[in-house]
């Protein structure tokens, strides 16, 4: 047993609501468990948390494809996943889920702080639209021809057949990867971090 004591945080990257623990989750999450349950033998005082990762528009997509509401797909996914954390017995002291009140409300301070310490700027953008949807499309949902060589059926930020990257908006004959849909362009509002030395708000 060590001699002082200390406060350990530990976490593990936060699996993504939208399906099953794989075998990386769980390699990862047995690796951390071991260690936090050797720093507690050591006599520390470790504090083990995780979450699930709930945010994001392939969570939409999935939720709509099985008939349900997002907030239904992330609530089973957290189940499942508490569940099969359970199985091997991780050993968290709190597991979460992004999709919180708690998160929401920490979020929201440490924006208005940057905020209204004018850290914060916003730039309004074009960007492809799908308009069955009704939605903004991420670069990887949308595909369309490369408009550097031309090969068909590549996604909206980088081609696999000659490695060059582009913008959506440059891509030939998009389509949605969700519908299938001609997207349209939009204009969109976009918060940005300025990137220059911070201090305390």
């Amino acid at each position: 047993m060590s001699n002082s004591s200390r406060k350990i945080l530990v976490t593990c990257a936060l699996p993504y609501a939208n399906g099953a623990i794989h075998l990386g989750h769980m390699l990862e999450h047995i690796q951390a468990d071991i260690w936090v349950r050797f720093q507690r033998m050591r006599g520390h005082h470790v504090h083990f948390v995780c979450a699930d990762d709930a945010h994001g528009t392939p969570i939409m997509l999935n939720a709509d494809k099985l008939g349900i509401t997002p907030e239904q797909l992330i609530e089973q996914a957290k189940a499942d996943h508490i569940r099969d954390f359970q199985g091997f017995n991780i050993s968290f002291d709190n597991y979460h889920s992004t999709h919180s009140e708690e998160n929401r409300e920490i979020t929201a301070e440490i924006y208005n702080k940057l905020n209204a310490a004018g850290f914060i700027k916003t730039k309004t953008i074009s960007q492809l639209f799908d308009p069955e949807k009704n939605m903004f499309l991420p670069d990887r949902f949308v595909k369309g021809t490369c408009p550097n060589c031309g090969a068909e059926d590549q996604y909206g930020d980088n081609c696999e057949v000659c490695a060059s990257t582009y913008s959506p908006m440059d891509l030939l004959n998009p389509r949605s990867a969700v519908s299938g849909a001609t997207p349209i362009v939009k204009e969109s509002e976009h918060f940005s971090l300025i990137y220059r030395p911070l201090k305390a708000c």
